[in-house]
């Protein structure tokens, strides 16, 4: 089993969740008693938001890279970044380390080309929906149109995410006004929706609706669980 590096704290909530499904995935295809091989960086999410919303991405590249550094000196053999919205800087990290990183976009198009998708709808922070990496790597790279919430809906959703969910509140409001939008983009013609944040699987299941739901957290550690094993 190769050892993999996380860049956590991106926020807490959600690295929890990225550390229980890599163990599960881990156990799940060894039994026994086996769990993940993990070496983990947790950041202080403080500093992070603070730099993107004053969009100065050069520094949180420069952080992200000196914490991915100091994972690949520790021993790690591959990168998972936890989070979405910090995947802007995904291709400065990986192009100043070693070891392999894995693309919570590229795991994420693999799934949606795996259901026959090729029309999604994004939810995220404003970074996410709003800013080119993310959409345009579908886009140009798997041909995956995507389609994103209005300006108030985009406002509302970014506000839920770092207000509520970074700080663990899950509000029932809130996922009603959730599902609104999905059902919305829905009947625009998105056959699925990315849940492109990852605490927003804290607060949206497939239960809640019936349009087709990607939780890029448990597919990226699905990803990464299988980089881990292979070979």
């Amino acid at each position: 089993m190769k050892t993999l590096g996380l860049i956590g704290g991106m926020s807490w909530e959600s690295t929890v969740s990225y550390y229980k499904a890599l163990n599960q995935g881990i156990n799940q295809r060894l039994g026994g008693l086996h769990s993940a091989k993990v070496l983990l960086s947790s950041v202080d999410f403080y500093e992070i938001e603070r730099l993107q919303h004053k969009e100065q991405w050069d520094d949180a590249a420069d952080l992200l890279l000196k914490e991915a550094k100091a994972l690949e000196n520790a021993g790690a053999q591959g990168l998972v970044i936890c989070t979405n919205t910090m995947h802007k800087v995904a291709d400065y990290v990986s192009s100043n380390i070693s070891i392999p990183l894995i693309h919570i976009v590229d795991a994420t198009a693999e799934a949606l080309q795996k259901s026959n998708i090729d029309n999604v709808a994004l939810l995220g922070t404003k970074f996410t929906m709003e800013q080119p990496f993310y959409s345009n790597r579908l886009h140009t790279q798997f041909g995956i149109k995507v389609v994103i919430p209005t300006q108030d809906q985009r406002d509302m959703i970014h506000s839920v995410i770092y207000n509520q969910l970074c700080k663990g509140m899950i509000c029932k409001d809130s996922r009603k006004q959730y599902i609104e939008v999905i059902n919305a983009l829905h009947e625009q013609g998105a056959q699925g929706v990315i849940l492109g944040c990852t605490e927003i699987a804290l607060l949206i299941k497939q239960e809640h609706t019936n349009v087709p739901v990607f939780d890029t957290t448990a597919i990226h550690a699905e990803k990464a669980v299988t980089f881990m094993l292979d070979g």
